[in-house]
């Protein structure tokens, strides 16, 4: 079992990386870490000493004062090199560089100043590092205005904000599952010593326009329409998945359907779609949960079309709790964000029914579905 310690393992990529990790308790422990580490010294060797491997996240992107962001990458990974050096730990280090190194920018340099120290460090000690080198990184629970343009368009367009292009460049981007998959490649690999220079490829290249296009037919058709986007394609269902886990939960779910009636019943559109997947039903006894499982690429969505439902989800590495009312007698639906485990309960005293679809057709092999309790 490997044992990882991730600095910046809150943050945007280094929770995802975290709650990877997690998934897999039978190959690796994630040795906690927490950011006051880097105030006290003896607590960040002791850090470096149970860990055989650290992925150096920690670091400012943005910051009103170009120095401090420079100054304070490089402080932060000559701190991982001192704690090394002061107990002898060597463990195989993996720092996030970006693609920004080859400009001539506080952030691009202090990347890059910080690989070829932890090179020099390696070197020195007969060490193993990878450096990585990363493109622009998109994905759920990133920051606006700060970790990427995806972020911020996500946020203008789910709370009535216009977004602006202020230079209509060419994007090369990276989804973060995708990103997470590499560095895992990574930290599997059976290297004895040496230093790596990787370059991540990314996955796709979109010009600031195309992506604004993009978002905002999701704004006009899923967010005002509850329309699914067709997700065939692996760069639209980034984008959604992405895009679904800005929206308000509190005041968009549950979304009601028009329920038409007439002397011969009723009739309810549920599932407006552009994408294949699974349709499917079940009927719930009162007082009976399903679910209490997540995805980490998979939509879905629950449609209660008879009897009465509580449906609660929350993000698996939080403590807040998403909890809605649905009735039948006016049929709505909630879909589940990614990385949200979910469950629906019948709350009422006769059968619930439920519709389900999910954007997938269900493989044995390759489920995406584990199983937290909300």
């Amino acid at each position: 079992m490997k044992k990882i310690g991730i600095t910046g393992e809150n943050g945007f990529i280094g929770s995802h990386l975290k709650n990877t990790i997690n998934l897999s308790t039978e190959k690796y422990e994630c040795i906690p870490f927490d950011r006051t580490y880097f105030e006290k010294a003896e607590k960040l060797q002791k850090f470096v000493t149970k860990c055989d491997i650290i992925v150096h996240l920690s670091g400012l992107n943005r910051h009103n004062d170009p120095n401090e962001i420079y100054n304070k990458n490089i402080a932060l990974s000559q701190q991982i090199i001192d704690a090394c050096e002061a107990v002898d730990a060597k463990p195989h280090i993996i720092f996030s560089s970006s693609t920004q190194e080859e400009r001539d920018n506080p952030y691009g340099n202090s990347k890059k100043e910080s690989r070829l120290r932890l090179e020099k460090w390696a070197k020195k000690n007969n060490a193993i590092f990878s450096g990585l080198i990363i493109p622009n990184v998109f994905g759920p629970f990133g920051n606006p205005y700060y970790n990427s343009v995806v972020a911020t368009f996500c946020h203008q367009l789910t709370h009535d904000e216009t977004p602006k292009i202020e230079v209509d460049s060419e994007l090369k981007l990276i989804y973060i599952n995708h990103l997470v998959k590499e560095i895992l490649t990574v930290i599997d690999s059976k290297v004895d010593n040496g230093i790596q220079r990787i370059e991540i490829p990314h996955q796709y290249e979109l010009k600031v326009s195309e992506l604004f296009k993009i978002l905002s037919g999701f704004k006009e058709d899923y967010f005002e329409k509850g329309i699914f986007p067709n997700l065939e394609k692996t760069v639209i269902r980034d984008l959604f998945n992405t895009f679904l886990c800005y929206i308000d939960f509190d005041k968009f779910f549950p979304f009601h359907l028009k329920l038409n009636t007439d002397d011969r019943g009723s009739f309810v559109e549920t599932v407006k779609l552009n994408s294949g997947g699974q349709v499917s039903f079940s009927t719930t006894v009162p007082g009976i949960t399903r679910g209490n499982h997540f995805h980490t690429r998979k939509a879905e969505r629950f449609a209660v079309i008879q009897g009465k439902a509580k449906i609660e989800f929350r993000r698996i590495d939080s403590d807040k709790v998403f909890s809605f009312e649905l009735d039948g007698s006016q049929p709505s639906f909630v879909d589940m964000p990614i990385w949200h485990t979910h469950n629906i309960t019948n709350v009422g005293d006769d059968t619930l029914l439920t519709i389900f679809w999910i954007s997938e057709h269900f493989d044995q092999k390759d489920m995406d579905t584990f199983f937290v309790e909300v």
